[in-house]
């Protein structure tokens, strides 16, 4: 347990340092979370109070112990694509596509364009939709409910074709290694389209709710602010980095997936404080909708699955009707995936910044070791620097504009 007696020399707070002996002494130490309202699940603040002011801050995490990447050592590498759900869950196709990438470039796999297409559409819309989560309930906790509404509206109408799609809506587990569990049905691309619009037309309206708003811009403004130094130097990425001023996407740096073909730009801010944070991510979720309006209109016809067998499971009539197909079936149900002994570390753009996987393979059926790289693992670590010297009010409008996802962060 952490009291004032650890958190003074932990903290490297020059505000704390200055003050005398008695003076620490009067301070009040107070644990936002993890029980709280705001933290939105299971994380640790202990702060020391002046008042209302938040000398130091002292973070911690650990209240979940899901053990993902213990539980993917003891599982095949396609029963660990149920584990990634897990973790950013609201942006889950995500980190489906993550992982599989990762395998897939240690297996040198090529995944059909089609299924290319399909994942960067289905990623997206998980960016739109996470989006809308992160800045409906960052609104919500500095007092703008209404905007809830219009955001949360969209992204259940997004989650109803996500279930029509893969037959869920939070856990989709849609990815397989070499490609998708299955094919979109023949509505989909209209309905992805109508839904778009509406999404439009939602995050307008919560712009229009909130940017005059003097309520919305004294809570948000000039608050929590945090350099592109001290960005880069904590191994910020996604959209609090870019809203420190610093143009790095994946999706343009590092291309993945046709990515270079799209047309779409890199929103940046210019302060670093919450309310660039919440409005990076309404320009991100336009840009997104412009890709998938792009992806949708250059989708090509062909095979969601590779048919390299030694991830593919053969046609069922092939199965059933010569012994090939049926000792080829066999082998992967039996013995699963066994990639050469070796190691690789794979990345893409999540929702809230790079979502890396580093995998070791011994030639057997499960991971040897996983090693995920959370980009909320490095948001929440420069939580207590930003809000000290702010208010109790401001760390709580600061944390959710960084967007923290419990199951993503635990270790």
């Amino acid at each position: 347990m952490i009291d004032s007696q650890t958190l003074l020399p932990v903290s490297s707070s020059k505000g704390l340092e200055a003050l005398k002996p008695q003076e620490r002494k009067d301070l009040l130490m107070v644990n936002l979370g993890p029980s709280h309202p705001a933290t939105h699940g299971t994380l640790r603040a202990l702060c020391a109070l002046d008042g209302e002011t938040i000398v130091a801050a002292v973070t911690e995490i650990g209240y979940l112990h899901r053990g993902f990447e213990k539980d993917c050592e003891a599982h095949t590498f396609q029963q660990c694509i149920p584990y990634t759900d897990r973790l950013n869950y609201v942006s889950a196709i995500m980190n489906n596509v993550g992982f599989c990438k990762a395998v897939e470039r240690m297996l040198a796999i090529q995944v059909p364009e089609r299924a290319i297409y399909i994942r960067v559409i289905t990623a997206e819309l998980n960016r739109i939709i996470d989006h809308l989560v992160c800045a409906g309930a960052n609104l919500v906790d500095i007092g703008a409910l209404t905007n809830f509404w219009y955001t949360f509206n969209v992204r259940e109408k997004v989650y109803n074709i996500l279930e029509k799609l893969c037959g869920a809506r939070l856990t989709s587990s849609y990815t397989r290694i070499g490609g998708l569990t299955r094919d979109v049905y023949p509505e989909f691309g209209d309905e992805v389209k109508a839904v778009l619009k509406e999404i439009r037309a939602s995050v307008k309206d919560v712009q229009k709710l909130i940017a005059p708003n003097r309520i919305f811009l004294d809570r948000t403004k000039g608050v929590c602010i945090i350099s592109k130094e001290r960005a880069i130097s904590y191994g910020w990425t996604g959209p609090t980095l870019r809203a420190c001023g610093v143009e790095y996407d994946l999706r343009k740096a590092e291309p993945y997936y046709n990515y270079s073909d799209f047309q779409f730009d890199i929103p940046v801010g210019t302060v670093g404080d919450v309310y660039d944070r919440i409005f990076i991510r309404f320009y991100e979720i336009e840009e997104s909708i412009h890709i998938i309006e792009q992806a949708l209109g250059k989708m090509p016809k062909g095979p969601i699955m590779t048919d390299d067998k030694r991830v593919a499971l053969p046609p069922k009539q092939q199965t059933y009707g010569n012994i090939e197909g049926l000792m080829n079936h066999f082998k992967i149900i039996m013995h699963g995936i066994c990639p050469a002994p070796g190691e690789v570390y794979d990345f893409t753009e999540a929702a809230n910044g790079e979502l890396g996987f580093y995998i070791v393979a011994d030639g057997s059926k499960n991971p040897y070791r996983v090693k995920c790289r959370p980009p909320c693992f490095m948001n929440f670590a420069a939580f207590g620097e930003m809000i000290e010297g702010s208010m109790i009010a401001d760390a709580v409008a600061s944390l959710g504009s960084i967007n923290i996802i419990a199951g993503e962060l635990d270790r």
